[in-house]
């Protein structure tokens, strides 16, 4: 609504730039009035021929210049009444003119405006085009996503055995980080249909996901459930792909998407698993350069560039110089909850190159499909792995920088400094 009143305000705007000039000219003419102008006239005439007789009686001019004057006084007498009449015609004549400019002027701009939004489309059509906020885009999503958790519990509270609705949901909550109900939800499709590989894997991902991605013994059982039922479970596999990826076991990553692509399974993403895999083949040919050096070299590439320093506090270096090297993974996850909390970029260096500076992008992502560049913001964090797996898990050392703006251009500083229990 308030761009309507913008564009309306605008035509007004315009309409009075055009009509002013026309408006201010009309106020200004003066109004003449004509019988005032007679009198005078007449009165001027009497004075000036009384003052010819007069001359006339007193010798003061002859016969033929008497005759003369009276009759050049009554031809500037008659040519003033000429000119009066025409006078009153001309600016009749001229107003008739001067207001066609406006007139037409204001019918192009009219019928040029209804051009546009008939072209454009409806009052919605217009509205939609107004560029949203990137944070309002956001919230709109998020919106939407509780609105279709709302819309899939009353499926389920009407419909109990509808176990496709109770999948739904359970994936629905899974996107906003609801994690206690969706496994709620996946229980309920157990119960009605029994064992079901990909129901094990959702719940795999579920607790994957609440414990930031770390494959404990619960997460394992289940895994071994899914693939006990169906090796080729997609869910599973994707699992344990990302896992592996992410742990930077490129090799291991690809045996498990490719397992996916080679099977027949319906409602598979397989382009976006195929792109994946050409993403795991290239890092996994890249030669082991020196990460440090790679890390500090900012690589060309469009989208967000955010440059990261990363060190250790004096207390964790003092506990981490006895022992062997550790691992070290620096990465971002999306700051909407709805976006899940798989990495959008991460880099996998070793304890012994801090402290360094390195830049997430969107060549550092994971995945094609999630990338730094497909958010507005992002937390981050840098993680010093006492087992060297991925995820934040007890006995670890981390930082974080939360609710950071992917679009920053000032450098950030991760400092170490925190231990995990």
């Amino acid at each position: 609504m308030e761009l309507i009143f913008i564009i309306i305000a605008f035509l007004l705007l315009i309409l009075v730039v055009v009509w002013a000039p026309f408006l201010k000219q009309h106020q200004t003419e003066i109004s003449i009035d004509d019988s005032q102008r007679d009198e005078t006239n007449v009165r001027l005439y009497h004075e000036h021929k009384a003052e010819i007789e007069k001359d006339f009686k007193q010798n003061n001019i002859d016969e033929e210049s008497y005759q003369y004057l009276l009759t050049e006084l009554d031809n500037t007498l008659l040519q003033d009444m000429e000119n009066q009449e025409l006078e009153s015609k001309i600016p009749q004549e001229t107003k008739a003119l001067a207001i066609i400019w406006p007139t037409s002027l204001t019918l192009f701009i009219l019928a040029f405006s209804f051009y546009i939004y008939s072209s454009t489309g409806t009052y919605e059509k217009l509205t939609t085009m107004t560029a949203q906020d990137p944070m309002q885009q956001s919230s709109d999503k998020e919106q939407q996503t509780f609105n279709e958790i709302k819309r899939l519990m009353a499926v389920t509270e009407s419909e109990p055995e509808n176990s496709d609705a109770w999948y739904s949901l359970g994936q629905a909550l899974v996107s906003v980080g609801d994690f206690d109900s969706a496994l709620q939800a996946y229980d309920q499709v157990l119960s009605i249909e029994g064992p079901k590989a990909d129901v094990y894997g959702a719940k795999a991902q579920a607790i994957y996901y609440k414990n930031e991605q770390k494959i404990d013994a619960t997460v394992q059982g289940f895994i071994d459930q899914a693939l006990a039922i169906d090796p080729n479970d997609p869910s599973t596999n994707i699992l344990l792909g990302m896992h592996s990826f992410i742990a930077g076991d490129y090799q291991v990553a690809i045996n498990y998407w490719q397992r996916v692509v080679d099977s027949d399974k319906q409602n598979v993403n397989k382009e976006a698993l195929i792109e994946v895999i050409d993403e795991a083949k290239k890092r996994l040919a890249q030669p082991n350069a020196n990460r440090s050096e790679m890390s500090q070299t900012e690589v060309t590439t469009t989208g967000p560039q955010l440059k990261i320093t990363v060190e250790l506090s004096t207390e964790i270096l003092e506990k981490l110089a006895q022992g062997k090297d550790k691992t070290v993974f620096i990465y971002a996850i999306p700051a909407d909850r709805t976006r899940g909390r798989m990495p959008l970029a991460a880099v996998k260096i070793l304890a012994s190159d801090l402290p360094i500076t390195i830049i997430l992008n969107d060549s550092s992502a994971m995945t094609p499909a999630a990338k730094l560049s497909d958010v507005d913001r992002v937390h981050l964090y840098a993680v010093v792995s006492a087992t060297g797996g991925v995820g934040i898990k007890p006995g670890d050392f981390k930082a974080e920088l939360n609710d950071v703006a992917v679009n920053t251009k000032e450098p950030l500083n991760l400092i170490v400094s925190t231990v995990v229990h």
